[in-house]
């Protein structure tokens, strides 16, 4: 809305893209690793993810994705980070409800794939800037969806993470995932 008034000098309504929510299932138990999913262009950063879990021998990443980007995420990933390349959207379904939390460190509009995540009552570690400020409950909620990182690095992901498990992973429940998940669908 602040973009359009500068641009055009105009006031906006700002609809969301519908999520279809209804095609996600919510699981409560959890594996431990956590997943990011994305075409790897740039933007997405996740190189970045892939570094960050290097510094985190102890944590399990679990990759799903394709693109440019692609031989530089397999060359950065430690044996902790499974890289597995474009998937269905079954299986990558299958990775969103098992995971303990979906990583995002894009910036995006809106973005979608964090409450396709919440969908199936995953958190979500996200970078707190652009779209994800409003389609995830962040540390300081009452009802927390998930945690934000304040910079696109490495230091600040490793961060995120820790405070999730320290911290969030308790606060957070699968059913206010998908509850917050479903002010976005269809």
């Amino acid at each position: 809305g602040r973009r359009i008034q500068k641009a055009y000098r105009r006031d906006s309504v700002v609809m969301y893209p519908p999520v279809d929510v209804a095609a996600f299932e919510v699981q409560e138990s959890k594996d431990d690793f956590y997943l990011t999913a994305s075409r790897m262009v740039p933007y997405k950063k996740i190189p970045l993810i892939v570094q960050a879990f290097a510094k985190m021998p102890d944590k399990q990443l679990v990759v799903v994705g394709d693109g440019p980007d692609f031989d530089r995420v397999k060359a950065l990933a430690g044996p902790n980070v499974k890289i597995l390349g474009y998937q269905s959207a079954d299986v990558l379904k299958d990775h969103l409800k098992k995971a303990k939390a979906f990583v995002f460190a894009a910036e995006e509009d809106f973005g979608i794939a964090p409450l396709e995540a919440q969908a199936c009552g995953t958190p979500v570690i996200a970078f707190g800037k652009g779209g994800a400020l409003e389609t995830i409950r962040g540390q300081n909620d009452l009802s927390p969806t998930g945690v934000f990182f304040s910079e696109q690095s490495v230091d600040s992901i490793v961060d995120a993470v820790s405070l999730f498990e320290l911290k969030c992973v308790s606060r957070i429940s699968a059913q206010a995932c998908r509850d917050n998940a479903e002010r976005f669908s269809q």
